[in-house]
């Protein structure tokens, strides 16, 4: 099982709101996951990033990936480096 660290939209049309979440890989988008890590608001000035950064950590000590998008929010909040 390949499990992933991404973006599930929880925003109404026009109007984008995600959580971050754990979820397998072969889960849908907003489908099932197994653990909330955050929240990201890209409506926000400037854009909102809320992450638990222990519980990041213990996931990627894991071996869950993030996707591209989340890998960038992880730079922003120092959760990982370059």
């Amino acid at each position: 099982m390949a499990v992933k660290i991404r973006l599930k939209r929880i925003g109404a049309k026009k109007n984008p709101y995600y959580r971050v979440v754990v979820a397998d890989s072969r889960s849908p988008r907003d489908g099932k996951f197994i653990e909330e890590i955050g929240t990201y608001d890209p409506m926000a000035e400037p854009a909102s990033v809320k992450i638990d950064a222990e519980k990041a950590n213990t996931w990627l000590k894991n071996g869950a990936q993030p996707t591209e998008t989340v890998k960038s929010l992880f730079v922003k909040s120092g959760i990982i480096s370059k």
